[in-house]
């Protein structure tokens, strides 16, 4: 027996990442803005923190006393070191997101706190339906060349799967104008973001089907001033390390007051 390939081609995702630009990294230096704004808001100091990034200088520069982790399926983190672990930007091409975050939950103290950005399932929507109608208008079938993404939702019960108390999971949209699609697939190319699927086709595709998508994507996503918009979904994930500090939530039955008492009302009877 054999067993599947792997959903992601890490040796293409290596080399994709070594020609990332800095002038296309918009969605990591948001990430960036978004954990130093909710890290302010965590009533703690955190002293040994540890960042799991494909973008090191970046998150360095920010953050000079974390110790900076690669993104591999084998995250180099040492169990009960860490008070504070940011998974950032890579989680949305890991082959097993719950082992990665399982990895950062292990890797932390007793109420160590995980902040995890990725991206989710409203980004690319634009591209994802231009290029897939285009392909079955031009060869009659689809191949892959989108990376599938998590919901909001399904993406919030990873941190219930991989151990983490009290998770939270939000997002933030965001919208980019481009001057026409080879400027968008530039911009991606520049972000590390274009396609690393390992069952991708491995031949160049025809000129005709990123023609077709060209003008599907003018035709129905262009704003008025003729550029072409695209979505990108940064979601935030957030837990803790369990402890027995942190609050739990009662037994139910337990309640001492009337709902009715609490909202000063009236308790009307169901009838049968």
């Amino acid at each position: 027996m054999t067993s599947a390939p792997p959903l992601f081609d890490r040796q293409a995702l290596s080399a994709r990442r070594a020609r990332m630009r800095e002038d296309s990294l918009f969605l990591h230096h948001t990430a960036l803005d978004e954990a130093q704004d909710r890290l302010s808001l965590v009533n703690r100091t955190f002293t040994q923190p540890a960042i799991v990034t494909p973008c090191p200088d970046l998150w360095r520069a920010a953050f000079p006393e974390a110790r900076i982790v690669a993104d591999d399926d084998t995250l180099d983190l040492t169990p009960d070191t860490h008070d504070l672990v940011i998974h950032a930007m890579c989680l949305h091409t890991a082959n097993d997101p719950v082992g990665q975050l399982i990895q950062c939950r292990r890797a932390l103290k007793e109420d160590g706190f995980l902040l995890v950005f990725l991206l989710g399932g409203e980004t690319l929507s634009e591209l994802r339906a231009t290029l897939g109608q285009a392909e079955s208008e031009i060869t009659g079938g689809l191949s892959p060349r989108i990376a599938p993404m998590g919901e909001l939702r399904e993406l919030g019960a990873l941190l219930q799967r991989a151990g983490l108390a009290l998770p939270v999971a939000d997002s933030l949209k965001l919208t980019a104008e481009y001057r026409d699609l080879p400027h968008l697939m530039h911009d991606l190319r520049g972000m590390g973001e274009t396609n690393v699927l390992s069952n991708r086709l491995r031949r160049p595709t025809r000129r005709a089907v990123f023609a077709r998508a060209a003008a599907l994507y003018a035709e129905h996503f262009a704003t008025p001033a003729g550029r072409l918009r695209a979505s990108f979904e940064l979601v935030s994930l957030t837990g803790w390390a369990p402890s027995e500090s942190q609050p739990k939530p009662l037994r139910p039955g337990s309640a001492r007051t009337r709902l009715a008492d609490a909202l000063n009302t009236t308790e009307t009877p169901l009838s049968d």
